[in-house]
């Protein structure tokens, strides 16, 4: 009996010690919310989109530089990789994203963008943080002040990570092949958060195996014989070849795939002709592609081919003239948490704060170049998840059916952004102090 008190006894100090540095780390993060709200609408009010974040990164790049942080620029283009060696144990990658929209904002908050910009397809037009990624580089500057703060508190190597281009589906990739894990520590493991519009503000949603999806562009040029309307046994009309290849594009998801297997074939644009009696020589579908493993990607990219192909040749398309099909080059790789370790990090979450404000969800058919560390080397222990951004009272009027809510990508897209700064920057605080404890902590 009198070991067992003793053994008691000795634990007390330690469970207090962890429960005061919990309190510790949420008064620190909630002391230094009104400087993060100023980061935060700087960041709205100046968005750059994909693969122009220089200013973005010169910013930030100078904030985690003060803390003393080893940092490199200009990888992967406009990339930012900031280092702290704290002593031997695991490397901890943390990635924000930093690219905003070509979208014309609508919120009406009075920090709203007003930037125009022309993308590096020549369009020009509004640019917009319409996905949340000023949320999630305002976190991850918080995460970087507070870790520094508490380097007692952990061993290992932290790096910090300012990703572009991640609309496009090529920053991961770019940072990859510009040496993010051979001129930098090579993580063990990798965390990042996605703001959601779906989720109450301050709530945490994760999702063990795959979490978001492949996501491929396709291009198809239908080719035909144009002439004039009036006339169309002259032609071979690329409208009705292209109509009939977008009704059989339906069969590959509904037809040709295991109802359990999610997969998605949409096409967001067709796009023929220049006047009413002229029938065109060319027409372009423009597709949208998700899936979840490699298997499925390829089945469904080669049933493209194939369907385009089929109805070309059954539409008396000669040979020289069948269907051109380009998977594009903005492959963004399926997101996976690795199960056992998304179990491990949802747990201190729900620890942490509380089960009611973290749950399980399913995986969505949404892209997040994210999963392009985990997909280069599977050794990676790496994990996402959301941070919801719905205002309370936005909430309860659409449980309501009061109001639709905006999606991500939206004009209207205004989170909750104190609650999501704050909840995500304390989720990955505790996170990576966790990954990085030292031993026998």
């Amino acid at each position: 009996m009198k070991r067992i008190v003793t053994a008691i006894a000795a634990a007390i100090p330690l469970v207090l010690g962890t429960a005061a540095t919990a309190q510790n780390i949420t008064a620190t993060i909630q002391a230094d919310a009104p400087e993060m709200m100023k980061l935060y609408r700087d960041l709205h009010a100046h968005p750059e989109l994909s693969g122009q974040e220089v200013n973005t990164a010169a910013k930030l790049a100078a904030r985690v530089k003060a803390l003393g942080f080893s940092v490199t620029e200009k990888i992967g283009g406009t990339g930012v990789v900031a280092v702290m060696k704290n002593g031997t144990g695991p490397v901890l990658l943390v990635r924000a994203d930093m690219d905003g929209l070509p979208v014309i904002e609508q919120t009406g908050l009075p920090f709203a963008s007003k930037v125009r910009a022309t993308s590096n397809d020549g369009i020009e037009g509004g640019v917009m943080h319409a996905c949340g990624h000023d949320t999630h580089m305002t976190a991850w500057v918080e995460t970087a002040k507070v870790l520094a703060a508490r380097k007692a508190q952990w061993s290992g190597t932290l790096v910090m990570i300012l990703q572009p281009a991640e609309e496009t589906g090529k920053g991961a990739r770019m940072m990859l092949e510009d040496g993010l894990f051979s001129r930098f520590p090579k993580p063990t493991h990798a965390i990042a958060f996605h703001d959601a519009a779906n989720l109450e503000a301050g709530r945490i949603a994760w999702t063990p195996g795959f979490a978001l999806a492949n996501v491929d562009s396709v291009d198809i040029l239908v080719k035909g014989v144009g002439g004039h309307g009036a006339y169309p046994q002259t032609t071979r009309d690329p409208v009705v070849l292209g109509a009939k290849i977008v009704t059989s594009l339906q069969t590959l998801v509904s037809r040709e795939r295991d109802p359990q297997d999610p997969a998605v074939v949409t096409i967001g644009s067709f796009r023929a002709g220049t006047k009413h009696n002229i029938v065109p020589d060319e027409a372009m579908l423009l597709l949208t592609v998700r899936s979840y493993s490699d298997q499925t990607r390829a089945q469904l990219l080669e049933g493209i081919k194939r369907i385009a192909r089929g109805e070309a040749i059954a539409s008396g398309i000669p040979e020289d003239r069948m269907p051109v099909v380009t998977i594009k080059d903005e492959f963004t790789p399926a997101t996976y948490n690795p199960p056992e370790f998304a179990r491990e990090v949802a747990s201190l979450f729900t620890s942490h704060f509380g089960p009611a404000r973290v749950a399980q969800v399913p995986a969505v058919m949404g892209g997040e170049d994210f999963g392009r560390f985990y997909r280069q080397d599977k050794s990676i222990k790496s994990f996402i998840f959301w941070v919801g951004g719905v205002p309370a009272a936005q909430m309860a009027k659409s449980a309501k059916g009061e109001v639709a809510l905006p999606s991500l990508h939206s004009p209207f897209w205004a989170p909750d952004a104190e609650k999501v700064v704050t909840t995500a920057a304390e989720a990955l605080t505790v996170a990576a102090l966790d990954i990085l404890k030292k031993p026998g902590a």
